[in-house]
């Protein structure tokens, strides 16, 4: 499928290779992750875990994604970028995964739950003692907090949040005045748990479990007495849930997006499930209800909401059904026993997450917390999540009389109401807080540490390609940059006092900073490769990141590779570039891996000749982040430092064979089978050993 940028009028006449379709290579990019749910060698537990992760990838591309083609659909689109035709075809592709995902988990994944001795158990196969279990959960726990509203002119149909799980009814006979109403909506919170592990005294050996939507129907006719229940559904409704908010409009951005948070929930509605039985009348009446063509209902055959099916993985203890637990080693190249400040003065520290722990971070900014010479700590807080040890640290430096500096992105997506409980925390004991840049979000991530040392102040930073998040550190793979680089640190000085200040950027020393460089840079650093390459030089392009979608930097990789630059991209999720189009991208390679880490790192290599330049960044190559994002990028001086990142991050995922997939000029993925290989490499494992082995020898 084109992608709507193609279709202008210049692109037109010039005729450029058609770009690949962007919706279409995010739901490609969730067709990977599916094939983890349904590899063997995958542990049972974690096959469940990535089904239920693109369950919830596919929540938020409906919540985030799909408003425009809606829009289109019922001919609403202002902007003629998407169609009828647009809104039809990715619903189409849409529904054929969330087909393929519920005939996993109904044929293959529950078969092999049972065979372990684990069932959710559904009311018409629990014995006479399990269901006087489950009766009485009902009373104690669920009916008194369910309240059915039987719809008439005086009690219209109830608001019904995102994702929230609910059930509709049609009853028969007259209610309690005499009246025929026939459809009732029973609301279910949030707070019960959508999945209950009987006692083990019912149970025999099994581990039986039974699903809260289960426990509801088999007593839903008890909810209306003097009525009879001939048809039911649960159902699920999926709302545009992007905030919108006029930065500037308002006067307090943190208010506003409270205020925002509170109707997040009551958005649009853009996807309506339903059970596969559910009848013809009741499904009409909810589409009709929330305004949807029939595109947007899925009939799903098990629980409208997959995604708390991760309530599973947490309560079934059976170790050998999950991966091999994995302990991150200490940074390397930190010493335990040696203060940082003092080894960042011999040299800069990478920190390769998370097969190295995100402990080296806290443990610099702890170190400068209790270091009584340090003097002032700046940082950008993007997701940092709802319990941070790091956020606590930052407390207590101001505790301790230290100048803190947070910028603290507001607006980053779902986790807007984190942020301002955070900023509301720190702002209450002295944090001095700014929100970045009106306009654009702060997602550079970047720790600014000044010491006194004699007459003088010295600087020492941490830069990351990752989030401040000790949780997802255990799972994202990313680097972590420590350095005192006197040039270097002087940028990042520089950056805070724009960012705060609001002040003209001098020039930089080292960082490219978007959007006022790094968009530039990028450009240059690709064309001057080209000139390079068309004058008979070697010129080589590597670079992984998480996105590619600027179509200016898709031309200028193109142009370069037909002046005859050797490019290999690692994309993990969604590009429009097509790849190996002969005459077109034939120098173009693409891959992804996905793997039991999600691939999170940036990080660009270019060579011309003998010389090499690599540099990590927060930033995907995509045009918000160019140009409506506050991002780094910055050089690894150090060739040594320079060559573990090209052999740990680049060099490994270009020679996996287990883990990746090649993009077709289709746009189509394929798996990896390199010709010759007698045993197919894992990127990741390789890591895992490699660091586990060293681990090992540093303890011997």
């Amino acid at each position: 499928m084109l992608s709507p940028v193609s279709e202008t009028k210049s692109s037109v006449e010039s005729k450029p290779l058609t770009l690949l379709d962007r919706d279409h290579s995010i739901l490609a990019f969730n067709w990977r992750v599916f094939d983890w749910a349904c590899r063997s060698d995958v542990p049972l537990l974690e096959r469940l875990r990535y089904l239920c992760i693109v369950s919830s990838n596919l929540d938020e591309f409906f919540e985030v994604r799909a408003e425009p083609h809606l829009s289109a659909k019922q001919g609403h689109d202002q902007e003629g970028l998407y169609t009828e035709e647009s809104f039809d075809q990715l619903s189409a592709a849409i529904h054929e995964l969330v087909d393929r995902q519920y005939a996993l988990y109904n044929d293959e994944l529950i078969p092999a739950f049972e065979k372990q001795g684990i069932r959710i158990l559904s009311h018409g196969e629990r014995n006479v003692a399990q269901r006087r279990w489950v009766k009485q959960y009902f009373e104690s726990d669920v009916r008194p907090l369910l309240i059915p509203v039987g719809l008439d002119p005086s009690h219209p149909f109830p608001q019904v949040a995102n994702k929230s799980l609910n059930f509709i009814v049609r009853l028969v006979g007259h209610d309690a005045f005499g009246r025929e109403n026939d459809v009732a909506i029973v609301k279910v919170p949030r707070v019960l748990p959508r999945l209950i592990r009987l006692p083990d005294k019912l149970c025999g050996k099994r581990t039986l479990f039974v699903s809260l939507s289960s426990v509801i129907r088999a007593h839903l006719a008890e909810l209306f007495p003097g009525r009879e229940v001939s048809q039911f559904s649960q159902f699920r409704v999926t709302r545009h849930s992007d905030l919108a908010v006029d930065e500037e409009d308002v006067k307090n951005l943190r208010t506003a997006l409270r205020q925002g948070l509170q109707h997040r929930h009551y958005g649009q509605a853009v996807r309506l499930e339903v059970s596969a039985g559910c009848s013809e009348y009741l499904a009409s009446f909810l589409l009709k209800q929330f305004g949807l063509p029939e595109g947007a209902l899925f009939r799903v055959h098990g629980p409208v909401n997959l995604v708390r099916l991760n309530q599973l993985v947490d309560l079934v203890d059976e170790p050998h059904l999950r991966f091999p637990p994995y302990k991150a080693s200490y940074p390397r190249q930190l010493g335990r026993d040696q203060p940082i400040f003092e080894q960042l003065k011999r040299g800069d520290v990478l920190i390769h997450q998370p097969y190295e722990s995100f402990d080296g971070v806290l443990a610099f900014l702890r170190e400068a917390v209790d270091d009584p010479q340090v003097m002032a700590i700046k940082q950008t807080i993007y997701r940092t999540g709802s319990n941070s040890e790091l956020m606590e640290l930052l407390r207590e430096a101001v505790r301790r009389g230290k100048e803190v500096t947070v910028v603290l992105e507001l607006k980053a997506r779902f986790d807007e109401e984190v942020n301002i409980n955070w900023a509301e925390k720190l702002e209450s004991i002295g944090v001095q807080v700014v929100y970045g840049v009106v306009g654009l979000k702060t997602h550079a991530k970047m720790m600014l540490v000044t010491r006194r040392e004699g007459k003088h102040f010295k600087r020492y930073a941490h830069l990351s390609t990752g989030n401040y998040n000790p949780v997802t550190a255990r799972f994202y793979t990313d680097i972590s940059h420590l350095t005192a680089d006197a040039a270097l640190t002087a940028d990042i000085e520089h950056v805070f006092i724009h960012l705060a200040g609001q002040s003209r950027l001098p020039r930089m020393n080292r960082l490219w900073m978007a959007p006022l460089q790094l968009h530039r840079k990028l450009l240059e650093k690709i064309e001057s490769l080209g000139v390079a390459a068309a004058a008979g030089q070697p010129a080589r392009i590597v670079a992984k990141m998480n996105a590619l979608t600027d179509e200016a930097l898709i031309r200028a990789l193109i142009a370069a590779g037909k002046c005859g630059v050797r490019i290999d991209l690692i994309v993990r999720g969604a590009c429009m570039l097509p790849a190996q189009v002969p005459g077109e991208t034939d120098n173009i390679r693409v891959r992804s891996i996905i793997g039991r880490f999600l691939e999170h790192a940036r990080v660009f290599y270019f060579g011309q000749g003998e010389t090499e330049e690599l540099y990590l960044s927060s930033a995907d190559w995509m045009n918000r982040n160019m140009l409506r994002r506050v991002e780094l990028a910055w050089p690894v001086m150090d060739p040594v430092l320079r060559q573990r990142i090209v052999d740990e991050c680049l060099v490994a995922g270009l020679h996996d064979s287990l883990d990746a997939w090649d993009l077709q000029p289709d746009g189509r993925y394929v798996r990896t089978h390199p010709s010759g290989v007698r045993q197919a490499i894992s990127a990741q494992n390789a890591l895992m050993a490699r660091y586990a082995a060293r681990e090992a020898r540093g303890k011997a």
